[in-house]
């Protein structure tokens, strides 16, 4: 039947079933399709003293029951009703959009939005001293809250899985360039992907498509300052990280006297582990990497040489410490530390010829003169291990790239390293022990196992005072449960206005929280459930926060205004 023409044998029954009645009213109506000349369907119902009343559709032979509730007051037996649906005005539903997609978060949630409050007053009238933090500009706070994250987009530029994706493409290819050209890489020599949702699932990514199940990583200990997804077991030997769940890892450590990586027992291990992947980086270490070592290593035991930059991404770009990029196949970073951009990751990958050739087996996947890790990575991103990318942060990621190829993120960076330096030394003057004995980047290590203290608990004392760091293992601690230092990083102070002077003010405001810590241990003991009993209604406690919130009002908050 051609569907510009009208069916007449085809017929639409109704009939009403009243559940008093003992007689139905029927009614065959012709049925034509695409042609209908009536807005309204009539039926004729019979006597009925019920409120509930039945319609059976026949179309093509099959009953189709629909019930509805009847109003009987003013019930004419035998009058004939309409059904009809009246369309509710256009003005009507864009009003009712707008009621619930306008609403500022205060009138939508306003407990969420209290607590969002709180935070932001939390975040102003403190001391932010955690090494992986930092705080973002108002533009990028923008871009992580606007429309593009309603926009699905899986798959890479050009070629994605769902259409109306052309302003979103110009948006990844933009933070391409800005990505290669913040750290001066040549588009023909190095690729990038900006995908990934952490430093931790770049790694992974690179992992997964590099390597098959069980093949053999090597990075930094945990406690010696490297990171977890480098691979890490406890002491005991349980499998801390997926890392070290799927494939094979074994670590390379710091010498237990000076607290710098040990380069030749790290060469003795490699060669006798011989990893598929080698990895330089870490999340606790202040110190310079030796690349060019590293890349002898890894030659000499035919690995690739990977690189996780995540806390001193900055430096880099910013050309403040060595380049890993002279020397590493891949090179994977977080984009929230020192690069001071949005929450997420990114994968930098060789292209096109290889500079050297690989040592005793190729891990590359083949014996080519060209890199083939391109395709690979990609695939591992997605559809391996993710699925759609989260537009709002690509862009969030665009716009600080951009900041940090100005000369004014060279002179953050710049002082976050001369504002370490400061703190260090003041720390270094009141005989503190200091991991490597002070710092080549933005962080340093303290360790207070000098003064009988935890991390922990230390930590704590901390916190209360509005003054946040992290605690952090010591080489030669059994792990990280029980840590016996932490770590301080200067990039987010900075970024709020603080130079030299003012980390001298922050050293004695820490100094003054150890001897707190002290005191309270002395009477309560170590044991965290204790000693936490003696930090209630603590006068001293009270008069360091007082101070610490103060001295940190004093300085702006990007993004923010309180």
């Amino acid at each position: 039947m051609g569907f510009t023409e009208t069916q007449p044998g085809l017929f639409l029954g109704c009939s009403t079933h009243h559940s008093s009645a003992s007689s139905n009213s029927i009614q065959s109506v012709p049925l034509q399709l695409l042609d209908q000349k009536e807005d309204q369907i009539r039926v004729e119902s019979g006597d009925d003293h019920d409120k509930d009343e039945k319609f059976n559709l026949l179309l093509l032979g099959h009953s189709i029951c629909l019930k509805r509730s009847r109003d009987v007051s003013g019930f004419t037996p035998n009058a004939s009703k309409c059904l009809a649906v009246e369309p509710v005005g256009l003005e009507a539903r864009r009003a009712a959009v707008r009621s619930w997609g306008n609403q500022p978060l205060s009138s939508a949630d306003p407990e969420v939005h209290e607590i969002m409050e709180k935070e932001r007053h939390r975040q102003f009238k403190g001391i932010e001293l955690v090494a992986s933090e930092n705080f973002v500009c108002r533009a990028v706070m923008e871009a992580l809250g606007s429309h593009l994250t309603n926009k699905y987009s899986e798959g890479m530029p050009g070629a994605r899985y769902y259409t109306g994706n052309q302003n979103i493409d110009q948006i990844e290819l933009l933070c391409y360039e800005r990505a290669l050209a913040a750290f001066c890489l040549d588009p023909e020599k190095w690729g990038v992907n900006v995908q990934p949702y952490s430093c931790t699932s770049a790694n992974f990514a690179v992992y997964t498509g590099l390597l098959l199940p069980n093949d053999r990583i090597m990075g930094l200990d945990s406690p010696s300052g490297g990171h977890m997804s480098h691979g890490y077991y406890t002491p005991g030997g349980k499998k801390v990280s997926a890392a070290s769940i799927f494939f094979d890892s074994f670590p390379y450590k710091v010498n237990p006297q000076t607290g710098y990586i040990d380069y030749d027992k790290l060469e003795e291990r490699a060669v006798d582990y011989r990893p598929k992947i080698l990895i330089c980086g870490g999340s606790s270490y202040p110190r310079e990497w030796d690349y060019a070592r590293f890349r002898h290593i890894a030659d000499k035991c035919g690995a690739v040489l990977m690189c996780d930059m995540a806390h001193i991404s900055g430096l880099v770009a910013a050309k403040e410490c060595a380049s890993p990029f002279d020397y590493c196949d891949i090179v994977t970073s977080t984009t929230h530390k020192s690069l001071r951009g949005p929450r997420g990751g990114i994968i930098f990958y060789r292209k096109g010829t290889k500079l050297r050739k690989q040592g005793m087996h190729q891990s590359n996947g083949d014996d080519s003169n060209h890199y083939d890790f391109e395709e690979k990575i990609n695939f591992a991103v997605f559809p391996s291990l993710q699925g759609g990318p989260h537009n709002n942060y690509i862009a969030a990621l665009a716009i600080a790239l951009k900041q940090v190829a100005t000369p004014e993120y060279k002179a953050y960076m710049q002082q976050v390293k001369r504002n370490a330096q400061a703190l260090a030394n003041a720390l270094l003057r009141r005989k503190c022990r200091l991991v490597t004995g002070g710092t080549d980047n933005h962080l340093l290590l303290w360790d207070l196992t000098a003064l009988g203290l935890t991390g922990r608990n230390y930590e704590k004392v901390c916190e209360m005072c509005d003054i946040t760091l992290n605690k952090t293992a010591i080489f030669g601690d059994n792990g990280a449960l029980s840590p016996g230092g932490v770590r301080i990083g200067t990039p987010a102070m900075t970024t709020r206005g603080c130079v030299e002077a003012d980390f001298e003010t922050m050293a004695e405001f820490l100094l003054r929280a150890a001897q707190i810590t002290v005191n309270v241990q002395r009477e309560y003991g170590k044991l965290q459930k204790d000693f936490i009993k003696g930090l209630q209604n603590n006068k001293d406690i009270v008069d360091l926060r007082n101070r610490v919130e103060t001295f940190a009002s004093q300085f702006a908050m990007p993004g923010y205004d309180i």
